[in-house]
């Protein structure tokens, strides 16, 4: 997420950090780059002016410019502005109504607008701890009312059946007086895209607003647009009393434009971002983190609330258990840990929440794929037991075996055998507590500190 962004900021505060001194030179020419790398991350115009002055003027002042840090406090000064422009704090979702508080979800078509509906309903029914239904007003798709429908019965939301010959309106009405009857807490409205914004789909969804009156009018719009995810998010705030934006394909997104402009423009907050195609892949849009990922500080707190959800916690005590009573950690425990990490968003997640990330070399980065922990985890499954269990049996003939039952070649087999090897090396050093050593270790080096304990694992 935002690569293109994090990349150009990093070479340009990489310079200012080591700064002994700023001069009112060095803080143009720094702005200058910043200008740069905002408009080809496609921020719109108006915004790259206002932030760039913004930056200048907090720089210029004798509280960065006499500082002891004055390259660090510069940063801190970027980093301060981009949280401003973003909208300061997390906008959460206004649910302290009279049940059932209607969410009505509007937005072009092809902006992933039925996904996001299941997705919200089933962090609501998870994190909120709500009871979620869900309909679909889209009456002109093919098939929109089904995949709903479908969508609905995996997140384990309550769904609405409608019909495709049914008035949009009358649909939404029965579903709120049924949700009502049934004492749910949450009613979702899936409406109609379009492929533009037009006079008839205005008309129909200012219907429906009135109809439900709901709490929550979100916007949902492709985050790849760039500013054009802006321009699109206020031509529907000028008919649609919005109350904030839902940004999907933000994992796609290398640029951000559509992150940096969005609030600027329309002055309604980001509340959720779509950061994959699973259905868990909806985290709330917290405008200090994303910040920090852009200027390459990472997100830790995110990950550490990834972890303390998504980690099997027994599992991971289980392992803790076995390394301090001095067992060995084998090949089925390594394949839980890949297991783990898949379930955290893979390694490109997890790399994109750890701080310095950015700053390693490319070729280093494209080694670090899904694909290569999907084919060790088939690796691993393709032993016996005993294999597993003591992998210095596993030689030549073994080997092909392995191989061939697991879809790849010998020299991959070595090369796991190779990184289990350094793994094993690591997990002896945790024995008898060195693992609470470790973390002690790292608790300084991370920005902001960390959670007391260290990391959930």
């Amino acid at each position: 997420m935002f690569e293109n962004l994090q990349d150009r900021f990093g070479r340009v505060l990489k310079n200012v950090r080591g700064l002994g001194r700023l001069t009112e030179a060095n803080i143009k020419d720094t702005m200058r780059e910043v200008r740069m790398a905002l408009l080809e991350a496609d921020v719109a115009l108006p915004v790259v002016r206002d932030f760039v002055e913004q930056v200048r003027g907090k720089a210029m002042g004798e509280d960065v410019l006499k500082s002891l840090t004055p390259g660090q406090t510069l940063v801190k000064v970027v980093h301060d502005e981009l949280v401003s422009l973003m909208g300061e704090a997390n906008a959460g979702l206004e649910l302290n109504v009279q049940p059932p508080a209607a969410i009505l979800m509007a937005g072009l078509q092809g902006s992933g607008k039925t996904t996001s509906v299941a997705k919200l309903a089933r962090w609501l029914l998870e994190k909120q701890q709500k009871k979620v239904m869900v309909v679909s007003c889209d009456v002109y798709r093919p098939a929109a009312i089904e995949q709903l429908r479908t969508l609905a019965a995996e997140v384990q939301a309550e769904f609405f059946p409608a019909a495709a010959d049914e008035d949009p309106v009358d649909i939404a009405r029965r579903a709120q007086e049924a949700a009502r009857k049934r004492l749910f807490d949450v009613l979702i409205v899936d409406t109609a895209g379009r492929l533009h914004v037009d006079a008839a789909m205005m008309e129909e969804i200012r219907a429906l607003h009135g109809a439900v009156a709901p709490v929550e009018t979100l916007f949902v719009v492709d985050s790849m647009t760039g500013q054009d995810a802006a321009n699109t998010a206020k031509a529907f705030d000028a008919a649609l009393p919005l109350t904030g934006v839902v940004l999907t394909k933000a994992d796609g997104d290398a640029r951000g434009g559509a992150a940096l402009s969005i609030r600027a423009i329309t002055g309604k907050p980001i509340k959720f971002l779509g950061v994959g195609e699973k259905i868990a892949a909806l985290e709330p849009f917290h405008p200090e983190r994303v910040a920090s990922r852009i200027l390459g500080m990472g997100d830790v707190l995110s990950l550490v609330e990834e972890v303390r959800s998504k980690v099997d916690q027994e599992q991971a005590q289980k392992l803790a258990k076995k390394l301090t009573k001095g067992k060995g950690f084998d090949l089925g425990d390594f394949r839980d840990q890949l297991l783990q990490m898949s379930s955290l968003g893979g390694m490109a997640g997890l790399m994109d929440k750890l701080p310095g990330m950015n700053e390693l070399p490319d070729q280093i980065k494209d080694q670090v794929n899904d694909r290569e922990l999907v084919k060790l985890v088939a690796i691993i499954n393709a032993m016996t037991p005993q294999e597993r269990t003591f992998p210095a049996v596993i030689k030549g003939s073994r080997k092909r075996r392995i191989a061939l039952g697991s879809g790849t070649q010998v020299q991959d087999v070595n090369r796991l055998l190779k990184q289990f090897s350094q793994m094993q090396k690591m997990m002896k050093k945790m024995k008898g507590g060195g693992m609470a050593k470790m973390m002690r270790g790292l608790q300084g080096r991370l920005p902001g500190g960390m959670p007391p304990g260290g990391l959930p694992f």
